[in-house]
Formats: C-alpha cells, sequence, structure tokens
C-alpha cells in the first residue's frame, strides 16, 4: 500500500473559482420530461451547475483561485519552487498547461513546473506530489493547481451527463514550516482495469482520425467518440466497495478514527454516494461539506471547492483536522489527512476571466 507521510509542511491557502455561466437542472425538463428531471435531483442533488465560456479553460479557474492567495497574502513569487497543474482539461495538447499558468502568475525561472493528467483524484495526488518536492529539495513553498472544464465535453442528448458534471477550478499553496504542526499522511490507488469506465475515447493520440458523427450507444444514448462517456453502474459499484476499504485502511494505518476529524472533505460525485460513504464508514452527515447542489460534480476541483463553500466566508477561525478523500476517473482514488485553518480557506470565486493570448486561431 503506498503510504506518505510529511512532516513540516503545511497548507497554508486553499481557494476556487467557477465560471459565473450557471445552468438550472430544472431547464432540461422540455428535454427529459418532469418526472425524469425531479428523479436525477432527488438522487444526485444537482440542481445546477456552472459552465465556462467558450475560450475559457480550466486553467483559468485555476489561475483565478491562485492569484487569489498569492495577491491576497503578499506572496514573494520567487518563493514558489513548485508549480503542478493537474487536469484532463489542458489548454494544448501541447505545451504543458502549467507553463502557461507559470507565466501568468509571474514565477520565477528557478520553479519546477509540469502537468499530470489525473481528474477526480487530483487533489490527494497532488497533495503527496508537492509535499515529497518540498521534503526532498530546498524548494520553501509549492503551488498545487487543479482544474476541469467537463461540460465542454459533454453531448447534450447524453442524458447520463448532462446534468451532472460541471466546471471548476481550484489552487492549494504549500509551505516548509518550523512550527509544530500535524503531519500530511496520503495513501494513493489505481485500478486501471476501469480506464473505460470514464472515458473520452478520441481527442488523444490512440484514435487520431476517429469519427466525430454522432452514434447511438449500447445504453442508449447518443454521443460522438469525442464526448465523455460514464459507465454509472461500474463507478457507484466501485465508490461504494473500494473507497470505504481504503479510508478504513488509512484510519489503521493513521491509528486515527472518524471521532478524530472535523471535516471530511469528500468528492462531489452526488448526493446518495455521500449518503451511502457516510452509512458505511459511520462519518455524521453533517461533517461532510456539500456543494454539488449549486456546482454538480467538478471533479478535480470538487474537493477544495467544497471546503471553500463551506468555510471560505468564515468569520470563525478555527483548525480543522480534515480528510480529503477523492475518487473517480482512471479509476483512481486517495485518501489525505491534513489540519487547516479556516483563515486561509476563501470565498468561492466567481469569475469570466480569460487568458485572451492563448486564443490562437492563425500562424505566428
Amino acid at each position: 500500500m503506498p503510504f506518505f507521510s510529511y512532516k513540516n509542511i503545511k497548507i497554508t491557502g486553499v481557494a476556487a473559482a467557477v465560471p459565473k455561466q450557471k445552468v438550472s437542472v430544472y431547464s432540461f425538463r422540455e428535454q427529459y420530461g418532469d418526472e425524469a428531471v425531479s428523479k436525477f435531483i432527488s438522487m444526485t442533488g444537482i440542481k445546477e451547475f456552472r459552465k465556462t465560456l467558450p475560450h475559457q479553460t480550466a486553467s483559468d479557474l485555476g489561475y483565478v483561485a491562485a492569484e487569489q492567495i498569492l495577491t491576497d497574502q503578499h506572496i514573494d513569487r520567487n518563493s514558489i519552487g513548485a508549480l503542478v497543474f493537474i487536469a484532463h482539461s489542458t489548454d494544448y495538447r501541447r505545451p504543458a498547461s502549467a507553463c502557461v499558468l507559470h507565466k501568468r502568475l509571474g514565477l520565477s525561472k528557478d520553479c519546477s513546473t509540469f502537468d499530470v493528467g489525473l481528474g477526480c483524484s487530483a487533489i490527494v495526488y497532488g497533495m503527496q506530489l508537492i509535499s515529497s518536492m518540498l521534503t526532498n529539495s530546498d524548494i520553501e513553498r509549492g503551488l498545487l493547481i487543479v482544474g476541469e472544464t467537463l461540460t465542454k465535453i459533454t453531448n447534450p442528448k447524453d442524458r447520463t451527463v448532462n446534468m451532472l458534471f460541471g466546471d471548476g477550478g481550484a489552487a492549494m499553496l504549500f509551505e516548509k514550516s518550523n512550527e509544530l504542526v500535524s503531519p500530511i499522511h496520503v495513501i494513493n490507488k489505481t485500478d486501471g482495469n476501469g480506464y473505460k469506465d470514464i472515458i473520452a475515447p478520441a481527442g488523444g493520440f490512440r484514435n487520431l482520425d476517429a469519427p466525430k458523427e454522432e452514434m447511438v450507444w449500447p445504453d442508449g444514448n447518443i454521443r460522438t467518440l469525442y464526448n465523455t462517456y460514464m459507465n454509472g453502474t461500474d463507478v457507484f459499484s466501485f465508490t461504494i466497495s473500494d473507497v470505504p476499504k481504503t479510508v478504513k485502511e488509512f484510519f489503521e494505518k493513521t491509528k486515527t478514527s472518524v471521532a478524530d476529524y472535523d471535516c471530511f472533505a469528500f468528492h462531489q460525485a452526488n448526493r446518495f454516494i455521500h449518503k451511502q460513504l457516510s452509512k458505511k464508514l459511520k462519518i455524521p452527515f453533517e461533517k461532510m461539506p456539500l456543494c454539488l447542489d449549486r456546482y454538480g460534480n467538478t471533479s478535480a476541483p470538487a474537493v477544495a471547492l467544497a471546503l471553500c463553500d463551506a468555510y471560505g466566508a468564515s468569520q470563525e477561525q478555527t483548525c480543522l483536522k480534515t480528510m480529503f478523500c477523492c475518487f473517480g476517473i482512471g479509476l483512481s482514488w486517495g485518501v489525505a489527512s491534513a489540519t487547516l485553518d479556516t483563515s486561509i480557506i476563501y470565498p468561492v470565486i466567481e469569475t469570466d476571466e480569460i487568458f485572451t493570448e492563448g486564443i490562437i486561431n492563425e500562424p505566428f
């Protein structure tokens, strides 16, 4: 079991950004009927989600979140020694979107910068990556930026996903600390046998010449090979079996229990899954912040978005012993823990920010 433990590393900023454009799930009643939409809302808890503008990307949202932290805390940008951007919704096939973010944020050349291609598990994997980089180098500060724009590749005729996914971005700042801080613990896992369970088959380099025409898939939904497909049944089975097992392994490895945590920041998959995990793990439901009713399932930034939604506007400064649990596409999942000061969790930002320089429609 890949278990990681990092001392003297603390999270000193958590910010999240969403597009200003709202899409109400109720607007799908004409397409699917009142009964189907009501059933969807009852099961998932999602009533609306956010959708990016045509040229707005995941890195735009992540940039706004990171800029909020750096500006508000007056961070010396030359002190940022690592920037990791985790997303599937990148700006380009190449170069890495992290390099674009590096430019926009005005960071030093002495900054290790790269992309990682992960979705729902992005934050727990990112916590491990940044913490490891700080522990094993002279880097004092590192930025983790995550984001997804899933609405750009969902087919409007696919009822399995087109009311489910929303767009968002988030950033977390990590620093070395001489203070006595609780260690950051992480367990990460993968089951590549489920790689087809959430997939956009075309658009990469495996199927360069895939047809772009819409097709009726075996589940009765209409998609192209460039759209996101999700096998909801298998994903649900994985979530309520493998995820609780890993949480229990985490409790055992860290010698902790549910009672030791103030907050359980779990992936915002849907309300029914949250309830199932709460029941299986005996976690009080009120300790699991939910924001998917207003933002949908945003994949990579979902956990940070839930924290910002729940604590970002709080006037009360307190320390939260937090468990992070992320799971989904890959199949990839993980559990982590860290202590957060609520004063460094920012309110959710709404933005129409677009990096217009990056829109390239002709040779240069």
